[in-house]
């Protein structure tokens, strides 16, 4: 096991850490599959300033923050009619995840009587 760069204060220097690989972000990277999962992928990349988006990227660490939720929930709210419960955004922290909150959040009870007769 390497050790981490210190600064004399014993904080990490940051400055002397290797650079990422790219390699691995863009090995990572899983484009959206479907049409939910583009379109949060849009919200998130032009709140987030970045290029792209892929399902599995973590909000969070892409440079997401609270201030940024709630703009997400907005977002969400005017593109789906879902309002997203600032809760299911800190849990759902990707948009695989969002986007199945989103659906979850979306069902009514109706929606899920249909469901259950469905599944008789």
């Amino acid at each position: 096991v390497t050790d981490l760069p210190v600064l004399p204060s014993g904080k990490l220097d940051r400055a002397a850490l290797p650079p990422p690989r790219a390699g691995d972000r863009a090995a990572a990277f899983v484009p959206p599959r479907t049409p939910m999962e583009e379109t949060l992928a849009g919200i998130w990349a032009e709140l987030l300033g970045r290029e792209r988006v892929g399902v599995n990227d973590d909000f969070f660490a892409l440079g997401g923050h609270s201030l940024l939720v709630v703009r997400l929930i907005g977002r969400i709210d005017d593109e789906f009619g879902v309002e997203l419960p600032l809760r299911r955004c800190f849990d759902a922290t990707t948009v695989e995840e969002q986007a199945l909150a989103v659906l979850e959040e979306g069902l009514t009870d109706a929606d899920l009587l249909d469901l259950l007769e469905e599944e008789r």
